[in-house]
């Protein structure tokens, strides 16, 4: 018991130094650039406006299956017309 005791009390003064230097630096806390926001469709960064690669891997790799599996399909699909 007194381990646990010890490692809340740990954690709180950490969480309590961490919010107070978000306080006292006077910042907002902001989402990261890019991220899930690369995959969306969006052309700018929901968060600093910055223009998104459209080429950018993370499209490709957090693209959810059944998403791909349908890109892949109206891809063959459009090669096949051509």
């Amino acid at each position: 018991m007194e381990i646990f005791a010890f490692t809340f009390g740990l954690l709180l003064i950490v969480v309590l130094g961490m919010s107070l230097g978000v306080i006292f630096m006077d910042k907002r806390i902001k989402g990261s650039c890019g991220g899930l926001n690369a995959i969306s469709d969006a052309d700018q960064c929901l968060v600093c406006s910055k223009e998104i690669d459209p080429n950018s891997p993370l499209r490709e790799r957090l693209q959810c299956p059944r998403a791909r599996k349908m890109a892949e399909r109206m891809a063959a699909e459009e090669a096949a017309q051509a």
